[in-house]
């Protein structure tokens, strides 16, 4: 999270604990039960909402992918520094599909010389 972003989430905090702390003076000196809640308390709390959402938004992290084949193109275009199927693809024995795949491909269009690789 950003200087910036903290500082705005911050400030609006402040904004919404002061309009809490508003709303509980005039519940405490005004027993009324008919009297409702200034508008200027109610104001200050949906702008100090409105501001932390802000500040909250601008410091999040950048959204993953949502689809499955975006986020595995990004892991193979940044190499295995991120994949977390690295060790299960290094592992003793694994069946590489991309392999066996090729290999039917060559068998079917009768290409009966290509490598076998077991």
């Amino acid at each position: 999270m950003g200087f910036v972003a903290r500082l705005i989430t911050i400030f609006g905090l402040v904004l919404l604990a002061h309009a809490g702390y508003s709303a509980h003076e005039h519940t405490v000196l005004y027993t009324s039960s008919s009297a409702a809640l200034p508008q200027d308390i109610v104001i200050e709390a949906l702008v100090s909402l409105v501001i932390v959402s802000t500040g909250l938004v601008l410091g999040a992290e950048k959204l993953k992918p949502v689809s499955w084949s975006e986020w595995a193109r990004e892991v193979q275009s940044e190499g295995d520094a991120r994949n977390p199927y690295l060790r299960l693809e290094e592992r003793y024995s694994f069946w590489d599909v991309r392999a066996k795949r090729k290999e039917f491909a060559d068998w079917m269009r009768g290409n009966v010389d290509a490598p076998v690789k077991s």
